[in-house]
């Protein structure tokens, strides 16, 4: 399998940094540059919205959690509402994207 690449986590207007993780320099997508203090705040607008369960994989991945139509990752649900949440999390695995990356493929956008 692939290695899994690890991009910027900055946004500006919703659009990903497609440079890599601690990259030097302005954060780019496509030909749209940007500095740190014009990045979007990390608290993605997702935060709190109505969600359910996401399709299975064969596994059950991704285990009960919802969608977020913002950010696309999976997230747990408090009360049918998508739990609060950033727009990426440092902590998350390459199993985590690489399944995520699986789901995307099964399941599409």
């Amino acid at each position: 399998m692939n290695d899994v690449v690890t991009f910027c986590r900055s946004r500006n207007d919703g659009r990903r940094c497609t440079r890599p993780l601690g990259h030097a320099g302005l954060h780019r997508h496509r030909t749209i540059m940007w500095t740190d203090a014009g990045s979007d705040p990390a608290h993605c607008p997702g935060s709190g919205e109505p969600g359910e369960p996401a399709e299975r994989l064969a596994d059950g991945f991704p285990d009960g959690r919802a969608l977020c139509p913002v950010c696309l990752r999976f997230l747990p649900l408090e009360n049918g509402r998508l739990a609060a949440h950033d727009t990426s999390d440092e902590s998350e695995t390459d199993a985590e994207t690489r399944r995520r990356r699986e789901w995307f493929n099964a399941h599409g956008w």
